[in-house]
Formats: C-alpha cells, structure tokens, sequence
C-alpha cells in the first residue's frame, strides 16, 4: 500500500463493512484518517492498513456533535499538516428504527436525522474548505462522496425515522453537488440498493438464498474509487447499485 503520498482521505463511519473496504481501497494511495464513534469499530482496520505499509490513524468521532466534528478535524490537521484532503467519504449509518409511525416519539424521530441529516451537514462544512484547497493539484478531483440507500429514494411502512435523514442527505449532497461542482468538486451521492454482505448479514436469507444476492463491500469500495477518479468533463451526482436478483 501507497502511503507516501502528499494527499490523504477521510473515511467517516467505519466499521466492518462498506467502511473497512472503502478504508483499505483508498489506502492504497492515501493516507487515511478513520472516523467513529467507537474506537473498536477502527482499530483493527488501522491495524490492518498500517500492518500492509499503508498509513491510517482512527479518532473517535460523534459526528452529529459540533465538538466532536471540531476536535476530530483538529486532530486531522495537526497528523496531516503540509498534506492535503482529496477524498472525504460519508458512510454513516445513523439510526434504523423499524417502528409505527403513531408510535414513534419525537426523539426517536430526530434520531434517523440526527446522524444523516445533522451529522453529514457538519462532516461537510468541515471537508468542503480543505477539498476546496485541494483542487488546484489534487491528482483527481477532490471528492465528497456519500453513501445513500434505498430510503434515500423511498420512506417505507414503519420508516419514517431513517427516511427523513437518508432524504436530508440525499437533497443536501444535491445542493452541494450544485455549488461545488463549478468550483471543481465532485459531490457524488451513492444508492446502496440491498443488503450488504458483511459478517452480521452472514446468516439472512435474502433474495432466496441466491448466489451474489447481496451486495459485495469491496464491489462499493471499487465503484467509490471509480468515482474519485473521474475527471472533471465526466462527473457521476448520482448512481445506484444492487444485486442482480434485487427487486426494484
């Protein structure tokens, strides 16, 4: 793994999925800087990277919390000074409540927006300048990235929680991808339509049991890069993946 290089990338929620491969595969030419609110969810995929020659650092971060946001990029600063930003990858999960919505309390309903809504909104603000520093000899064009999923498109019976913050991201990666995109970055929002096959997915039968009827981490991880790498005359706002077998 690449770890020389005078650019890095931000992975904010990390985990033992999507996370952990988008992680590695940008390691491969960055630095990378992991974000989570628990350090168990980053320390072996630090390790990891590090072990194999790349370079990575984990922070605990909350990033619906101001502070949090505040300190981490601090942090990133200070590990990173003289280098520069040129992927940020939004990849938090937030809150999935399943639940009637006459039943839902107000709290629990500002909880699917809390970590997607609020949470992307100051990752972005804290990103945005230092990608923005980075345009004019960044090797691709820097990168925000977002990862979306079906409730990014469609509120579901008993979902109202968890769509109001997957739409919050979407419109919000929208907006950006207008106001930032003259100015040379690429906002690129990302439908992940099915379940994703990580070790607690292991064991549910979706799409019949079928073979490939989930969807591959490292596959997300190679489309992520795909869309780091395209160049300016050629910018994806928003593209959608699934299994072949996933009804839609």
């Amino acid at each position: 793994m690449a770890a020389t290089s005078t650019f890095f990338s931000i992975v904010a929620g990390v985990g033992a999925g999507t996370g952990r491969s988008v992680a590695i595969k940008f390691a491969k030419t960055y630095p990378v800087v992991l974000l989570a609110r628990k350090p168990e969810n980053y320390e072996s995929i630090v390790k990891e990277i590090n072990s194999s020659g790349g370079q990575a650092i984990g922070i605990s971060t909350d990033v619906s919390s101001p502070e949090s946001v505040k300190n981490a990029f601090g942090e990133i600063k200070k590990e990173f000074k003289g280098k520069k930003l040129a992927a940020a990858i939004f990849n938090v999960g937030g809150s999935f409540l399943r639940k009637p919505f006459l039943e839902t309390k107000l709290e629990e309903y500002e909880a699917g927006y809390k970590a997607n809504g609020r949470g992307f909104f100051l990752f972005s603000q804290a990103a945005l300048p230092l990608l923005l520093e980075s345009v004019p000899d960044s090797p691709h064009p820097p990168s925000l990235i977002i990862t979306g999923s079906t409730g990014s498109l469609r509120g579901s019976s008993n979902l109202s929680s968890f769509a109001s913050g997957q739409f919050a991201k979407r419109a919000t990666g929208q907006s950006l991808a207008r106001e930032f995109g003259p100015q040379g970055i690429h906002v690129a929002h990302v439908i992940i339509d099915g379940v994703i096959d990580i070790p607690r997915t292991k064991e549910l039968p979706v799409n019949g049991g079928a073979e490939d009827g989930k969807i591959s981490s490292d596959a997300i991880a190679d489309t992520y890069w795909h869309l780091h790498t395209q160049p300016r005359s050629h910018f994806t706002q928003e593209l959608d993946v699934r299994p072949y077998v996933e009804k839609w």
